[in-house]
């Protein structure tokens, strides 16, 4: 019976896997654009062996799958609230508990959670091509160890994000957009106007996008920059690169052994070069392992 389940679990992601071809990539910042305490450098040489990834973030149908299937709770849902960005709120107003003090932006929600995404008011089955989101890192394994997968390390997560281009800053390449001025085309879903009180929805969203928006990398990842930050594997560790770069090429890095929270990549809808220029290729942050918001997501790789 367990074999089965695990059967029809991979059978959701199997056919969104993409191939990654094993090779060696320089990791980090070559542009000296990150912020020092996120420790994206140095610049050094990783090899990686080939693997399988989801060429998307898990969405809000999948994890139903996952729930109905198992009957998980989520901590956010164990919790019985969550943060939810203050435009997009869909709530009562005796459901909005309080705004979080050190980014008043988000507002901590009674009732949001993975399948309420902007609070009670709305529902994961209006955006079922969405990424699933209020997602913990613990939340991220379970479901894991359900499908028969698990989460990428850092590394595997950055080379497959390049898609390929060397020392680019977006999987792109190095411009924010593409085009002549006038008539750009945006390649992913970050904030548009003033950060946090106005977005002009250039790029079509204020929140989510569906997980296949925009084209995807020379890999065939979609979203690798903004929409939802992704949960990697590794604890996060500032000063881990330096170690890495004096051992030379580092084979299949698991990350280091402890650290102050996971790690987070890609940015998310929310990032603006004002406030978080973290949607590029380079870019790293962290959370707790129980931490959720309506902004971080996973996706997975192949046992």
């Amino acid at each position: 019976m367990a074999s089965t389940a695990v059967e029809n679990a991979a059978s959701l992601t199997a056919e969104a896997d993409v191939e990654i071809p094993a090779g060696t990539f320089a990791m980090g910042d070559p542009f000296g654009e990150g912020y020092d305490a996120d420790g994206e450098s140095p610049v050094h040489e990783v090899r990686i062996s080939a693997f399988r990834i989801s060429a998307t973030t898990v969405t809000n149908e999948a994890f139903a799958g996952f729930v109905d299937a198992t009957g998980h709770r989520t901590e956010s849902e164990l919790y019985g609230t969550s943060a939810v960005f203050h435009l997009a709120v869909k709530a009562r107003p005796e459901d909005i508990l309080n705004r979080v003090e050190a980014v008043p932006w988000w507002l901590n929600v009674r009732g949001a959670d993975w399948a309420h995404p902007a609070g009670p008011l709305s529902h994961w089955t209006d955006i079922p091509d969405h990424p699933v989101t209020h997602v913990s890192y613990n939340d991220a394994l379970a479901y894991c160890a359900w499908a028969g997968r698990r989460l990428p390390t850092e590394a595997e997560w950055e080379y497959a994000a390049r898609g390929g281009l060397a020392g680019r800053r977006y999987p792109w390449g190095n411009e924010l957009l593409k085009g002549t001025p006038g008539e750009a085309a945006h390649n992913c879903n970050i904030w548009q106007g003033e950060f946090p009180v106005r977005n002009d929805l250039d790029d079509g969203y204020l929140t989510t996008a569906p997980a296949r928006s925009y084209n995807p990398n020379g890999y065939g990842l979609y979203q690798t920059s903004g929409n939802v930050w992704e949960w990697c594997s590794d604890w996060f560790l500032p000063k881990y690169y330096r170690t890495c770069l004096a051992r030379g090429t580092v084979e299949d890095p698991p990350g280091p052994t402890i650290g102050r929270g996971r790690v987070m990549r890609g940015g998310s809808y929310l990032c603006h070069d004002s406030y978080c220029n973290r949607y590029r290729l380079a870019a790293r942050s962290s959370n707790t392992p129980d931490s959720a918001g309506a902004n971080l997501g996973f996706r997975t790789v192949a046992l």
